[in-house]
């Protein structure tokens, strides 16, 4: 804002300040003024001149002196606002304004009650009084000042006592001590009373609007035994400020020197010592601020008749208001002055407007005032006023106005202007219509019927305006009603209807309403009967009907010029005696889009009533279901309405036996703006909107009023759904006068959109942007469910859960205990948490033969849910081997051992046992035959002979074909030598292929036989696979895959896939079988040597008997049978 200063024709130097003084004393209101002399200096007491006397005079320099205060009632005292006025030849500005309060002392508008505590807790006293100045709160303890040496008494600036930690010695009376300079009060006694309770909550903190730079105080405190710890954070979840921050006693907080920073939601934690008992209150800090100019007017010079624009906008918590002051007295907008968005418009300026203008921003905190000047330049050739202006009436709506060119300068014209207004009331609309100057008639058409005005008309040239015309007044004739009233109907007997309706409004009745005429007829007839009323008659009573009959009803008003509209035919039942009558309804319409409802039944007629229904629909809308309310209400406010729109609204009270007999209105919501009433746009919406959770059902909403300035009250519609509803009828709209409002009764942890819409003069604003805020979760009222224990390993064991049954739950962390027996009965838990998102946990280090209780509660930021009840888990011990049972089974989607597991696994025992017992047979019948010399090489026609080569440690492999595929391969046999060496067999398919042996070890495999390999597990840097020993993957024409045995390292369990391999071609040769690597194909073992002269070939018409397995400390061999009859292949370890 720039100083005053700037403004160098008039200013102030000192100016009055706020001061309280004692009765009787003396007292000086500065005021000194500079600028232009000579300069003359008055005062203004509560907006009054002041007259001087011998008590209260003017100093030289303009100060006001007061020799003696008077704190008289009436206008004899000098309590007030004062403001100093000083005036020159360029204009007059006014002080800023200046409080002179009288010290003095009320009673006490809150005393001390007695109260009774339990020993070890909380005890809290209050005394409230108002004071100027505030006064000084002390306490006396059985009429003796306590003391506040000791940590356990705290004493609030705001007159709160507060006792921690409460003992059997401070049992007494107590009362509060207010002392100013002008009194000294005693409160009455109250009586602390001392014995043995439970813990319990005893005040929390408060909402509370401060003031910028001053200091806000959150009480908390509670009470318990031991004494609960206080702690305090923010529900934004941002720091605490630690600067400006102290905690006062043990556990009140104080923010000092408050800034805009520090409003928000503060939240108070009590927690008793060595549990997870807590509680939590909250309350919500307002940072309220003195007005302060955005932006200020500045001095213009315009023509005359030309249009002047000053801007003031001003911020501030509450929002401040704007008045304009033209010479130190108050604007009023009418006719060419308008006031809206902070703006101070001037038509058509005159002479007159050259003036000082100041613009004054107030809220509660204080004002501002920034000063401006309007110069008007006048012409020197401009044309004089149009003459001998005429007004004709023409009809209802139309009034013809004549004039004649003014009389210098005529020819220079080049338009006129027509300016019209209602001449009844204040704060009415002027309209301006421009035509050319080629006609000095013109006829104004959209008036009102039966309506005042007033007219003149300006002439315009190049160079300027002319003066105005002179002022005539004309009024328009009356015209028939525009609509018929709406009417109401009730029946006090089954015999009766009682007809209401409202005085038709003059933009209706278009007129003065000389009569009305009432037509009904029951429903099953078509003779109508017409009573006739007088035109200040606004009910009628119907008598002699037929009980329990449904009748149509319709009203029309009649001015003297005729019978306007008639309504639509409403319908109303007649009732039985034996529901309840129809109540009493009222409807007002609070603004263009609400409807206020309000009923009262007969005394007669409540006795048996449960309950209302009422129902509301848009003419020529299907009816709506009804809202049911309660039998104590007896209002109710229908929102979100379309503006201008006629609605139906029908109420009944309903009883044990049935619905009673409906109350039936009709009402038509005003229009937000009006075309030809209101040229000005509607006003702005609400700024700033801001919402804050204040609980888990309640929402702090607030608001900035727009800058505009009006004389007019302005209430709120305030609109609050959930986010995503999809029911148009469960949207909540509520009213109030207020910048603020707690919304209640909403769901917790539920998002909500907020908007707020501005009403004043029948003008609505639109809706402003939409808000959005959650409600806080409540804790978690029921523990987390289907708990579930499982043991998974020796010593581990997994709990899982699920989210509490419960709807709108917000889970941030769960909470798992876990002892044995032994440590819980000791009272020893061990504590696990995990996050809201997880719903598992492992249990590790169990100990053998314990049994394990585990419990589960689920928490949020709003406090603890309950714990799950008791789940046991038993950890029992295999005395055979050392290992824990019950390791095989898994919770919820792991593995099971079920039947068909044990079957399979009894199976593959009996097979393994059964090849031991045929190959021990064999070694010992045929142990003849176990070496196979071969000086020739040998084509059988039905088996090729064993083959054996050569590996780089030295470990021999055997195949041999078999007639069949053995049953042990289908069953995927997996068999051992020690804990690193592993037998695998594979099964080949595919096309047959002949075995071609030669002195380079060349191996072609024979499709269809049975192979087992043998490999020991090999270090990182020595490794070979099948594809090394029976070919490369570029060579081979077939294709071949493995999958590898699955080994899970905690069972022992293994999982043997089938191999598929199939290699063919002469020169398929494996890298292992080199002559570098392998050389002959000696396995050193010379009993089983193959000759290296294969010269010759000799063909059998029998198998060769079966080879017998030698184990040397080099070489393993394997003995295949040939098994017609379907025996099994062995292995032995070595």
């Amino acid at each position: 804002q720039p100083p005053l200063s700037f403004f160098s024709e008039l200013f102030f130097v000192k100016e009055p300040h706020d001061v309280t003084i004692m009765r009787k004393e003396a007292v000086i209101l500065d005021c000194q003024a500079r600028g232009e002399a000579p300069i003359d200096v008055r005062w203004l007491r509560n907006g009054a001149r002041i007259v001087e006397n011998e008590r209260v005079y003017l100093l030289s320099n303009g100060s006001l002196f007061i020799s003696e205060v008077e704190s008289r009632r009436g206008d004899k005292s000098d309590e007030g606002c004062y403001q100093c006025l000083a005036q020159n030849k360029y204009g007059t500005i006014l002080s800023q304004k200046a409080h002179l309060t009288i010290a003095s002392m009320s009673s006490f508008a809150l005393q001390p009650m007695s109260v009774v505590v339990s020993e070890g807790s909380v005890a809290r006293f209050s005394c409230k009084i108002t004071a100027h100045p505030p006064p000084i709160i002390t306490w006396e303890f059985n009429r003796v000042t306590l003391p506040l040496s000791t940590d356990r008494i705290t004493v609030l600036p705001s007159g709160v006592l507060q006792i921690q930690g409460v003992q059997r010695a401070d049992a007494g009376h107590y009362r509060c001590i207010a002392t100013n300079i002008a009194s000294r009060r005693r409160s009455i006694e109250a009586t602390l009373t001392v014995t043995p309770g439970r813990p319990r909550i005893i005040a929390g903190p408060q909402n509370i609007s401060v003031s910028l730079h001053q200091s806000a105080i959150l009480e908390c405190l509670a009470t318990g035994n031991p004494q609960p710890l206080i702690s305090w954070s923010r529900a934004d979840s941002k720091s605490i400020d630690v600067y400006n921050t102290k905690v006062l006693g043990n556990g009140n907080l104080i923010i000092t020197d408050i800034k805009p920073r520090h409003g928000g939601v503060y939240m108070c934690r009590a927690t008793t010592p060595g549990t997870r008992n807590y509680t939590v209150a909250s309350a919500n800090v307002t940072v309220l601020a003195p007005p302060s100019f955005v932006e200020w007017p500045e001095s213009l010079t315009r023509p005359r008749a030309g249009t002047a624009r000053f801007v003031c906008q001003a911020e501030g918590v509450p929002a401040p208001r704007i008045t304009w002051f033209k010479n130190g007295n108050k604007v009023h907008s009418n006719g060419r002055i308008k006031m809206y968005h902070s703006k101070l418009v001037i038509n058509q300026i005159i002479l007159e407007d050259d003036a000082i203008y100041q613009c004054q921003a107030e809220n509660e905190l204080g004002s501002v005032l920034s000063t401006a000047r309007l110069i008007v330049v006048m012409s020197e050739d401009r044309p004089s006023a149009p003459r001998n202006i005429r007004a004709d009436t023409v009809s209802s709506s139309a009034i013809l106005l004549a004039w004649e060119r003014p009389q210098y300068n005529s020819d220079k014209v080049i338009a006129y202007s027509v300016h019209y207004m209602k001449a009844e009331g204040l704060n009415n609309e002027e309209y301006q219509v421009v035509i050319g100057n080629d006609t000095t008639r013109y006829i104004i058409d959209d008036l009102e019927p039966a309506r005042n005005y007033t007219f003149y008309v300006v002439a315009y040239m190049p160079m300027g305006a002319s003066r105005m015309s002179d002022h005539v007044f004309q009024h328009t004739l009356e015209d028939v009603p525009l609509r018929a009233p709406e009417i109401s109907l009730t029946s006090r007997s089954p015999t009766d209807i009682h007809v209401s309706w409202q005085p038709l409004p003059m933009k209706l009745s278009r007129g003065r309403v000389s009569s009305y005429r009432l037509s009904y007829r029951t429903s099953s007839e078509s003779t109508v009967s017409q009573v006739d009323l007088p035109g200040e008659k606004t009910q009628h009573l119907l008598e002699n009907l037929q009980a329990d009959t449904i009748y149509l009803l319709r009203l029309v008003a009649a001015t003297s010029v005729g019978w306007g509209e008639q309504s639509s035919w409403t319908s109303h039942r007649t009732p039985k005696a034996s529901v309840p009558l129809a109540p009493e309804l009222y409807l007002e319409p609070l603004n263009c889009t609400t409807i206020s409802a309000r009923w009262h039944l007969m005394p007669r007629n409540s006795a048996s009533v449960r309950g209302f229904k009422l129902f509301y629909h848009e003419e020529s809308q299907p009816e709506s279901s009804p809202l049911q309310l309660q039998a104590s209400a007896y209002k109710h406010t229908i929102g979100g309405l379309d503006p201008r729109k006629k609605y139906h609204v029908k109420l009944l009270a309903y009883s044990a036996v049935g619905d009673g007999y409906q109350a039936d209105q009709t009402i038509s919501t005003p229009g937000c703006v009006s075309v030809r009433d209101r040229l000005v746009p509607p006003p702005p919406p609400p700024n700033n909107v801001q919402a804050r959770s204040n609980s888990s059902s309640a929402v702090l909403l607030y608001w900035g009023r727009p800058a505009f300035t009006s004389t007019h009250a302005v209430n709120y519609t305030v609109r609050c759904n959930p986010v995503g509803l999809q029911n148009a009828s469960l949207v909540l709209y509520l009213q109030t006068g207020e910048q603020r409002l707690l919304v209640r009764d909403l769901e917790p942890n539920t998002k909500y959109e907020f908007a707020v819409r501005l009403h004043i003069d029948q003008l609505s604003s639109p809706w402003s942007p939409v808000v959005y805020q959650s409600t806080f979760p409540e804790a978690p009222t029921l523990p987390p469910s289907n708990i579930k224990v499982t043991l998974i390993d020796e010593d581990t064991a997994l709990v899982s859960w699920k989210l509490p049954d419960e709807p709108n739950v917000a889970v941030s962390h769960y909470t798992i205990l876990y002892a044995s027996r032994n440590a819980w009965i000791a009272g020893k838990w061990q504590v696990l948490q995990r996050e809201g998102s997880i719903t598992m946990a492992l249990l590790e280090n169990l100990s053998p033969g314990q049994v394990y209780l585990v419990k589960v509660s689920a928490s949020n930021d709003m406090g603890d849910g309950p714990f799950s009840n008791v789940v046991e888990l038993t950890v029992k011990t295999d005395t055979s081997n050392g290992h824990h049972v019950g390791l095989s089974s898994f919770s919820d989607g792991f593995y099971h051992l079920d039947q068909r597991s044990m079957t399979g696994i009894s199976v593959g025992v009996c097979i393994a046992l059964t090849c031991i017992i045929i190959c021990a047979f064999i070694i010992v019948c045929r142990g003849k035959n176990r070496y196979l010399v071969a000086p020739k090489a040998v084509t059988y026609t039905r088996f090729p002979p064993p083959l054996f080569f050569k590996l780089p440690e030295a470990s021999c492999y055997v195949f041999t074909s078999l007639q069949e595929t053995i049953n042990i391969v289908k069953k995927k046999c997996f068999l051992f030598t020690d804990k690193k060496k592993k037998w695998s067999f594979f099964r080949g398919e595919g096309k047959q292929d002949s075995i071609n042996l030669q002195r380079n070890g060349t191996l072609s495999y024979l499709p269809g036989a049975t192979v087992l390999t043998y490999k020991e597990e090999l270090s990182s840097n020595h490794s070979t696979t099948m594809q090394e020993l029976l070919g490369r993957p570029g060579d081979a024409e077939g294709s071949s895959n493995s999958e590898g045995s699955h080994e899970t390292g905690d069972s022992g369990r293994f999982s043997h896939d089938e191999t598929e391999l199939t290699n063919s071609g002469p020169n398929s040769r494996p890298p292992s079988l080199t002559e570098e690597d392998g050389g002959d194909l000696d396995c050193g073992c010379p009993s089983t040597e193959p000759s290296e002269s294969l010269a010759r070939t000799q063909t059998l018409d029998r198998a060769p008997p079966p080879a017998v397995c030698v184990f040397t400390s080099s070489c393993v061999h394997l003995i295949c049978v040939n098994i017609h009859t379907r025996s099994a292949c062995n292995s032995i370890s070595e």
